[in-house]
């Protein structure tokens, strides 16, 4: 229907006139018929005039609200031709006393794919949302002119030092060229893989095909498993350059999974049929691509490209990197960068946990603005992918089962698909709470391995804060939990769990470099030297 930000600039562009509503009995009905005891004759020309506007306003709103009604249905039609069962399944039929009590299914929920834009592009359309956006911009402005304030008075000179951000970025290249070999692994081994699997044949040849497939895929996987961990320890790369690898390592892991997990089922039954047919290679080439980590053979497509739209998220993403840096620089470096050499006390751990939440919720905000929101749109627009909902409203959340599915969404969906109604399937549509905690279990396991990867250490603050706490609160702060007193409490967990996270990897980060091992053990490997590590 017409969006949230278009529905307040209506209403302030109307003058604050209440919307039509349905009539009740015994109240006035404004439609085709005139207002009782307001006639033409009585009228004068400004509200005649004002009248006629307004149902022309009607009209056009209906007109709007038909078509998006209509291309909703649209895409629902051609997802439920996509999903038409094989000639040797009967389509399930629904009974008649059934259609006005319909459910959604337990097992089987497809993701839908449909035009709409991102929520973040509806409410910049609001004046008040774009202050608040206003004022992030203006707080960068801050710390630049923080940072030469500061320069000016202890050095004499005005120049800004991105001695951070050159350190983060280091061996760009270098991560840029084990890129290269990681794509071109996952774009020709899985197809390949589905083409001998598909191929009509003789059993005996089918079955050597489909070792070789197996083959395949594990060298696949040992490429997208091994060589990023490799380059990144044998070459020391640096927190930024080990990101580019490690995002893309999952990224290209999830989607090899996806693409395999929707296309092989039904081509395995269908294999004895005629007219197997593989999806095109061009379609896997821009799923490889395109903003989403759920495969279909076809995407909702814009008519065209706004490139100016393309380079504003790619310039604020850019500016979002440098923001983060200059919160890095101001307000953590100098307080954890020689905390180690102080004697530990839970005071010092406490005031440090509490300092590190206002950096740790703006790198939280920096990072979705930067990511979810800039990043995609850019490559949503430039290959014409439709669907832009990457995240919901989750600043609204009052609960964190409901904060977890709106955050992000590109890999709610994945894990929802395929981990979530997988295991449903494989326990036979029971243990709801088993499913779920395995979904938790992988999303744990999976951010704990980022920060692992990206840090170059093992310290497993993500893993508990995301399993032992945030697993518990799923279950207690759930979607009944409703009122802004839990909105607040949500908020409170938020900057309190980030604080720990910036707190504890920082202390950790710089105790590894003050405390480095005289003999590499494992225990010294797992263990945190922010613990010992006191010179």
């Amino acid at each position: 229907m017409e969006p949230r930000a278009a529905q307040l600039r209506r209403r302030e562009g109307l003058g604050g006139q209440k919307e039509d509503r349905p009539s009740r009995e015994g109240e006035p009905h404004f439609g085709n018929t005139q207002c009782p005891g307001n006639n033409d004759t009585h009228r004068g020309p400004d509200l005649l005039q004002w009248t006629r506007h307004m149902q022309a306003v009607k009209t056009q709103l209906l007109e709007q609200a038909q078509g998006q009604l209509t291309e909703l249905l649209d895409q629902a039609m051609c997802e439920a031709i996509q999903a038409y069962p094989p000639q040797d399944r009967p389509v399930p039929s629904i009974p008649p006393d059934s259609l006005h009590k319909t459910r959604e299914p337990s097992l089987g929920k497809r993701k839908v794919f449909i035009n709409r834009k991102s929520l973040l592009d509806e409410l910049m359309e609001v004046q008040h949302f774009r202050t608040i956006y206003h004022m992030f911009v203006a707080g960068l402005c801050v710390f630049i002119i923080s940072t030469l304030a500061i320069d000016f008075i202890d050095e004499g000179r005005l120049m800004l030092e991105f001695d951070l951000l050159i350190f983060s970025f280091g061996q760009l290249p270098l991560a840029l060229v084990t890129w290269v070999p990681m794509f071109l692994s996952t774009l020709l081994v899985p197809y390949q893989a589905l083409w001998l699997w598909a191929r009509p044949q003789s059993r005996a040849a089918w079955t050597l095909g489909v070792g070789l497939g197996c083959m395949l895929l594990a060298g696949h996987t040992a490429v997208l498993s091994i060589l990023p961990v490799h380059v990144a320890v044998e070459y020391q790369l640096p927190p930024a350059s080990r990101c580019v690898l490690v995002f893309e390592q999952v990224r290209l892991l999830m989607k090899s999974y996806s693409f395999l997990r929707e296309i092989v089922p039904g081509t395995l039954r269908a294999r004895g049929g005629e007219g197997i047919r593989a999806p095109s290679f061009s379609s896997y080439l821009y799923f490889l691509f395109c903003p989403t980590l759920i495969y279909r053979e076809t995407y909702p497509r814009t008519p065209n490209v706004r490139w100016n739209y393309v380079a504003k998220n790619v310039a604020q993403a850019l500016g979002c990197v440098l923001y983060a840096c200059f919160i890095l620089g101001r307000l953590c470096v100098p307080v954890f960068a020689n905390m180690s050499r102080e004697p530990f006390s839970t005071r010092a751990l406490v005031l440090s946990i509490m300092h590190a939440t206002l950096p740790g919720i703006f790198m939280l905000l920096l990072i979705f603005f930067a990511f979810l929101h800039c990043w995609l749109n850019a490559f949503a627009e430039m290959l014409r992918f439709g669907d832009r909902m990457f995240y919901r409203d989750w600043w609204n959340s009052t609960s964190f089962s409901n904060y977890y599915r709106t955050w992000n969404v590109v890999v709610h969906d994945w894990l929802y698909s395929y981990v979530y109604q997988d295991g449903l399937w494989l326990l036979g549509g029971r243990a709801r709470r088993a499913a779920m905690l395995g979904v938790f279990l992988v999303s744990a396991v999976v951010h704990e391995y980022i920060f692992c990867f990206v840090l170059g250490f093992f310290y497993p603050v993500m893993l508990l804060l995301f399993l032992v706490i945030g697993g518990p609160l799923n279950f207690m702060m759930h979607d009944r939990r409703t009122g802004p007193a839990w909105n607040v409490l949500m908020w409170t967990m938020l900057f309190l769990g980030q604080g720990i996270q910036v707190s504890l990897y920082c202390q950790e980060w710089y105790a590894r470099r003050h405390c480095p091992l005289t003999q590499t053990t494992f225990w010294g490997l797992v263990t945190p030297r922010s613990w010992s590590c006191h010179t």
